[in-house]
């Protein structure tokens, strides 16, 4: 199955709250006949549309193939997230990697944050930045957990932006009343991630880029000029990067043994007016501590934005039915509120959580499976995408040198696995284990 065509209208955006509000962006034109450049990125989300950036800044040619629209996959539809660190904690990456290496990965969470808010800045982007995320904890255990993280934290790496919070000073932020406890980090944020991408495709495209959408890479001829085709035409290049996240398809084998496409989904409420302080007490993001995490904030006109819940399948499930329920468990109070929005999105996961940096050859780079903390995190591997085309290979050598594991049994038994350990996760959380 082709997730670019399983779930979604060929070339339009799904019908979510973020295309509702969109800021307006003409289509690119589709890529027709031969074509030559620099580079050819494939895909047009936040790992290619800031390769894209970064390399024509540097004075280099490049052409973008979408197969829908700029921001179409999980980068225009994600939770908005804009998170510390990595998708682990750093007492983990301090055990898998050493000390050294987890202060670098810091350091790249810490870059890529500020990478974002820079970007947003420098090219007035149709997005605002807001700061703080609120993470909430059900058990005791996890509360503790969380207050001595923010301790290691401030005592090992110097950042002091994570304040514990008790129940009641987390009742203040999040006003459920089902929660223990957590913290919340002052030092992250969220932005309208769609926007965040036309922002991308706007300055990439301003600064010499070639944006070609409807324009679906249907296969890579590998060679000393790799020459990448779509039903149209063609693109004859010096490099190839590949920013396919979760849609990468058949494209690279190398690049499928290791990175699994997953789908999420979202609600969007009707307006709450007063009752948004019912939610939220601050304009701050949340997320919880459940293996199938719900995550969480309020848009600008005050609808309650709520991921959450596991479907197992590629084809899309009834996404209300799937995230209500999540929903109510958090806000209860909330059983009468209309849902406008719903939808889905594919995104991409690795084995151990990191992400996946690779090249499949000498002229072929890859990033993806960001486990979702993504909208940081892959702003910044398009970056060190482009600084490796050029030559400066050390920040991108680090990350690849990470030895991501294959998922069991390669792309065929992948999803089977998955489903069996989704399933056992997925019932703890159920159980309250």
């Amino acid at each position: 199955m082709n997730l670019l065509f399983a779930n979604d209208r060929r070339g339009e955006y799904p019908r979510s709250y973020y295309a509702a509000t969109a800021a307006p962006i003409d289509r690119f034109p589709a890529l027709e006949g031969d074509a030559k450049a620099d580079v050819c990125v494939v895909g047009a989300g936040f790992t290619g549309l800031s390769a894209a950036l970064h390399l024509a800044e540097a004075g280099l040619s490049v052409i973008v193939l979408e197969a829908h629209r700029v921001g179409f996959g999980a980068s225009g539809r994600n939770g908005g997230q804009v998170g510390s660190g990595q998708r682990l904690e750093q007492d983990a990456l301090e055990r898998m990697f050493g000390l050294d290496t987890a202060r670098g990965l810091w350091a790249f969470g810490e870059e890529s944050k500020q990478l974002v808010r820079d970007l947003i800045a420098a090219h007035d982007m149709p997005c605002t930045y807001k700061p703080g995320i609120a993470h909430a904890c059900w058990h005791d255990g996890e509360v503790r957990h969380s207050h001595d993280y923010a301790e290691k934290l401030s005592r090992d790496y110097g950042y002091d932006q994570v304040q514990p919070l008790d129940a009641a000073e987390l009742a203040a932020i999040i006003p459920s009343g089902v929660y223990k406890g957590g913290d919340i980090d002052h030092g992250s944020g969220h932005i309208h991630p769609l926007n965040f991408a036309i922002g991308l495709a706007q300055a990439a495209a301003a600064k010499g880029a070639r944006i070609c959408e409807d324009s679906h890479v249907t296969a890579i001829r590998h060679g000393p000029r790799p020459v990448v085709e779509t039903a149209q035409g063609r693109v004859t290049c010096g490099h190839v990067l590949l920013a396919c996240n979760g849609y990468l398809g058949g494209l690279d084998d190398k690049v499928a043994a290791r990175v699994m496409p997953i789908n999420n989904f979202v609600i969007a409420t009707e307006p709450l007016g007063e009752r948004a302080d019912e939610v939220l007490a601050r304009d701050v993001a949340a997320c919880d501590t459940k293996f199938v995490v719900n995550y969480w904030r309020l848009s600008d006109d005050k609808r309650l934005l709520f991921g959450g819940g596991e479907s197992y399948g590629y084809r899309f499930p009834d996404v209300v039915k799937t995230v209500r329920p999540p929903m109510l468990k958090v806000y209860p109070g909330l059983a009468d509120v209309r849902i406008d929005y719903a939808w889905g999105g594919t995104l991409a996961i690795t084995m151990n959580r990191m992400p996946c940096f690779l090249r499949p050859a000498d002229n072929v780079l890859s990033a993806s499976g960001y486990s979702g903390h993504g909208v940081a995190m892959a702003t910044l591997a398009g970056k060190i995408l482009a600084e490796a085309v050029r030559g400066q290979t050390g920040r991108f050598d680090v990350l690849s040198g990470l030895n991501l594991p294959r998922f069991p049994g390669g792309p065929a038994m992948r999803w089977p696995l998955l489903v069996l350990a989704m399933t056992w996760y997925s019932m703890r959380d159920r159980l309250g284990i």
